[in-house]
């Protein structure tokens, strides 16, 4: 049934687009980003956006009416700056050369360095370490949102497939310590919010990224091909879908006859493997929710079925003498507690719909919750560019495996945000416990998500606001990047009304010279953040609220704007 949602053509209607004015109290315009990169910012900007919030914005939210706090006025000049920058499109698109170009040069690195923290490192990162991260973590949960913090170093991605592996001291088990440490800052945070404000709910959670924690990445691109070689009877497009026995192989003495794996890759994806363990016992046991972020199709096999094997191992329920009771009596023993660990589903790839009948099977099957965020997707341009023949695993494979057409990717996302949210209301009918993380910068898809919780009974309407039940308050969330589209982020965080914060913050961090290159490197894999024009929005935005701020009034910074002053 959920094959078919999927393959029926969606349209949005005048009927729905009133729907969004009626949620958002604007006309919400739907339109196919193709967003630009800035000069300097290279990657900082579209940087963070490797977890595929969305690739449509909208900067035409009204800001909410509840006061908020006041942006601080340095960094008001700086959003107006980066977006100004983001405006005009032969910087962006030069942006990466003269990044890398800036940076080679003694003198010229370093200036270009205190530029880009002042502006773009400023705009979308959250400081170098996670506990530089908390005077903002403070400042989003005092305005009623979360935090998603992710620390956006990896090793080098030109060693993937087939380049010769680094003589330098691997940073992977850097990472995996930053990322422990990561999660007791959020625990540490979370537990004096909850002294200073009982029941507020838990609301700093972590991102992980797989490619990062190895010592070379290019064993997960090993471990998809054979796994995608084990997998030819699944009906799934590819990339497929894991298996309950995948991991199977990392219990070999040796890589497997004519496999792409080699002994080296076993030892790095065991030590990933234990890494992982380490931090999911870590994150249980200070009760902060881990995200594993998405990844190229070509790694995101062997991404799968790891991430599916920690859920099944740690977002099992512990048992009960008293489960065993019929609802609603078993309910009233012991509440069910949302998923721990939550992978990541994009909604650009064709196989989407049966995926996630898949992910719902499995999860009833083996009996754990499953933890979802459910993106449109950050790596289109690649994913189309790339040559299906260098990458053998996937001969016969219809490529590319995303959506060409950016419709047929929003109808994807806004189909299975539905049925997911139906999966989470329908969590006592016999179905797997269900817990969602939506991610997306578009009005018109979280207005639908909204409305959807209403429909199914997860939430009512009362006076204007949305209030949902206390089952969708820890199973539904929205998020959006820091740094864009903070309007959107304010307007949710008005409307919906739940014990804690409805909305979270996609927050990266890492000290400068450790993020830049990764964020230069994603430059252009994440074009479709800030382009069609949005970035001319929130340059404007910015310079409304900067103008307000020095002059108490935006009317004359809107007829400035428009040529009428």
């Amino acid at each position: 049934m959920l094959a078919r949602l999927f393959r029926r053509q969606v349209s949005l209607t005048p009927l729905y687009l009133q729907r969004c004015n009626r949620v958002f109290g604007h006309s919400a315009v739907h339109s196919f980003r193709r967003p630009r990169i800035s000069v300097v910012g290279g990657g900082a900007l579209t940087a963070s956006l490797i977890v595929g919030l969305g690739y449509t914005l909208n900067a035409d939210v009204p800001p909410p009416s509840k006061e908020r706090t006041p942006t601080p006025l340095p960094q008001l000049i700086s959003s107006y700056v980066v977006y100004s920058i983001c405006s005009i499109p032969g910087l962006v698109d030069a942006s990466p050369a003269l990044l890398a170009f800036c940076t080679s040069i003694p003198g010229l690195r370093q200036l270009t360095e205190a530029f880009v923290r002042v502006t773009f490192f400023t705009q979308f990162v959250g400081g170098d370490t996670a506990h530089a991260c908390l005077p903002l973590i403070r400042r989003l949960r005092a305005d009623n949102k979360g935090a998603l913090l992710a620390y956006s170093v990896e090793v080098d991605e030109t060693e993937t497939t087939g380049g010769t592996r680094s003589t330098s001291e691997p940073v992977h088990q850097h990472i995996v310590q930053e990322l422990l440490r990561s999660i007791d800052v959020a625990a540490d945070f979370e537990e004096s919010q909850a002294r200073e404000t009982p029941g507020s709910g838990r609301r700093t959670w972590v991102a992980i990224k797989l490619s990062a924690l190895l010592p070379n990445p290019a064993a997960l691109f090993h471990l998809s091909a054979y796994l995608s070689s084990l997998h030819t009877h699944n009906a799934t497009l590819y990339p497929g879908c894991p298996c309950v026995d995948d991991l199977a192989v990392l219990k070999l003495n040796g890589p497997p006859p004519g496999s792409p794996l080699t002994a080296q890759d076993l030892v790095d994806l065991r030590e990933l493997n234990e890494s992982l363990i380490r931090l999911c016992t870590r994150a249980r046991a200070r009760d902060v929710r881990v995200i594993v972020d998405a990844e190229y199709s070509w790694y995101q096999p062997a991404v799968d079925s790891i991430s599916f094997s920690l859920m099944r191992e740690f977002n099992r329920e512990s048992s009960s003498p008293m489960r065993w009771l019929p609802w609603p009596f078993s309910r009233s023993v012991r509440p069910r507690p949302p998923p721990l660990i939550y992978v990541t589903c994009q909604a650009y790839l064709r196989r989407t719909p049966e995926y996630l009948v898949q992910c719902l099977r499995d999860a009833a099957s083996n009996q754990y919750a499953l933890g979802i965020k459910l993106v449109r997707g950050a790596y289109h341009e690649q994913e189309v560019k790339a040559d299906s023949r260098s990458l053998s695993f996937t001969t016969g494979a219809s490529w590319p495996p995303v959506f060409t057409n950016k419709v047929d990717t929003d109808e994807c996302y806004d189909a299975a945000a539905a049925e997911l949210i139906r999966a989470v209301a329908n969590v006592d009918d016999h179905g797997p416990r269900v817990g969602v993380l939506f991610g997306s910068h578009n009005a018109e898809s979280c207005a639908k998500v909204l409305d959807a919780l209403v429909d199914v009974g997860l939430a009512t309407r009362e006076d204007g606001a949305v209030k949902l039940d206390d089952q969708a308050a820890e199973r539904v969330n929205l998020a959006q990047l820091y740094g864009m589209s903070d309007s959107l982020t304010d307007r949710l965080a008005t409307l919906v009304k739940t014990p804690a914060p409805f909305v979270i913050k996609y927050v990266p961090y890492g000290a400068l010279p450790e993020v830049m290159p990764y964020l230069s490197r994603r430059a252009i894999e994440n074009k479709s953040v800030l382009g069609d024009g949005h970035a001319t929005k929130e340059r404007q935005q910015a310079f409304d609220a900067l103008w307000q701020r020095l002059f108490g009034s935006s009317d004359k910074a809107h007829a400035t704007r428009h040529g009428h002053a």
